[in-house]
Parts: C-alpha cells; structure tokens; sequence
C-alpha cells in the first residue's frame, strides 16, 4: 500500500537523497531487507564492495576538491571523483564551472571504462576534454587568481592566459591521457586497456 512505504531519505533541506548502497563504481547493490545467509559467499562480497557514497550536500572546491578528486581516481573509484568534481562544479566560483565539469565528465567517462561500456567511455572522454579545452582557450568571465597564470611558470600560460595547473592539477596531461585513453578504447576496445590507464594522474607528480 502506498501508506506503508518507508519515508525517503532526505537531506537537512528536505531534497531527496538516493541512499541505496552502492559499489566502487556506483553501481546499486542489491537490496537485502529480510535475506537470510547464503552459502554463496555473495552477501560477504557485497560487504566487501560497499563503498560509501560522497554526501549529496558536499560543498568543496578548489584545492580540496583536486587532491580528493586525484586520490579516487587513483583509487580505481571514478564515479566518487565524479561526485566531488560535480561538487566542486556547483559550488565553486562560477568562472571555474566548466572546468569542473569537463573534469566531471572525464571522471565519469572513466567509469564507463571500468564499467565495460566503451562507447559510453568514449563518448565522455571526449566531452570532457572537449569543454576543457574550451574553458582553456576561450574564457567567458575573467579568470580568478587561481586560476591564472604565472608566466614564469613550468609550460607557462594557454592562449587565454589560464592556467595550465590550477591547484596543482596537471590539466594538460589529463587531457592527454582523456584523449589518448578515448582513441585506443575505439580503435581497440577496452580489452587490451590495462587497468593503470583507467587511473591518469590528475595532480601535477609533484604534488
């Protein structure tokens, strides 16, 4: 009956949350309300992939945001990163929005990879390098101190003057690796992909 149904979880704002468990990559894990043991060994493993979820009210930006995002990535959990990049994207400084989102879209592109869906991680590399170049190239608000660039610094400035590493990011090479990581998915399928490729280094490797 629809009065019976359990109220659904909402953040402190009354917007509502998907609390359902999900896995590395952000898949739903199976329900198991009532269950009882198997002997398969499935419900020991669906603990072991229990992953919490990024709060939906996260509010983070700037450095934070790039060294948070770098370690899920590295940790072979993108769609996490992808939360926290989507974090950043809509609470940061407006003139750094695309960025984040470009970066967002990588993350989430990098899923589809470790999900098997190559076209999916195609399409999304590609978006997101695509709309990070264009942040790169063509600002459409003057940029903050962040993320302008020291002329003395390694790689100096883009056409319009950002900068190539912002909070540490190398954003070059990310973009790289999107690019490169997009062409042999399409030429070769995911197969032949070693799962490091599905782990690019967002932060400069001095950092």
């Amino acid at each position: 009956m629809p009065g019976d149904r359990a109220p659904r979880d909402r953040d402190p704002s009354g917007r509502p949350r998907n609390a359902r468990p999900r896995d590395g990559l952000g898949r739903p894990l199976a329900g198991n309300s009532g269950r009882q043991p198997t002997d398969t060994g499935q419900d020991q493993a669906d603990q072991i992939d229990r992953i919490d979820r990024i709060p939906d009210d996260l509010v983070i930006a700037g450095r934070d945001a790039a060294v948070l995002a770098d370690q899920l990535i590295r940790a072979a959990r993108p769609f996490h990163a992808h939360e926290v990049l989507e974090a950043a994207w809509k609470t940061g400084p407006p003139g750094e929005r695309e960025l984040w989102q470009g970066l967002a879209q990588i993350a989430v592109g990098l899923t589809h990879a470790r999900r098997g869906n190559a076209r999916g991680a195609v399409t999304l590399l590609r978006r997101g390098t695509q709309r990070i170049q264009a942040y790169q190239e063509h600002p459409t608000s003057p940029p903050g101190p962040s993320t302008t660039a020291d002329p003395s610094a390694p790689g100096g400035p883009g056409p319009s003057g950002r900068d190539p590493h912002p909070y540490g990011m190398d954003i070059p090479a990310m973009l790289t690796a999107a690019e490169d990581l997009a062409t042999r998915i399409e030429q070769h399928g995911l197969d032949q992909i070693p799962p490091a490729d599905l782990s690019p280094r967002l932060l400069t490797s001095a950092m």
